[in-house]
């Protein structure tokens, strides 16, 4: 039993695993953040485009 234990509290796999999720879940973070930062400005500037782009009727 004392030799499970000692296994158990050398074992890093699970510990790496978390670091790998907290790094994924930052980055899902920060490109939510930036697309929500910068869609407004792009939006905006495809409707510009589009406005300019209307084509008058035949």
């Amino acid at each position: 039993m004392k030799n499970l234990l000692a296994r158990f509290a050398r074992n890093e796999s699970g510990a790496t695993a978390i670091e790998y999720g907290l790094i994924a879940g930052l980055i899902a973070v920060a490109i939510i953040t930036s697309v929500g930062l910068v869609g407004g400005d792009v939006s905006g500037a495809f409707q510009a485009i589009a406005d300019r782009l209307v084509i008058p009727a035949a």
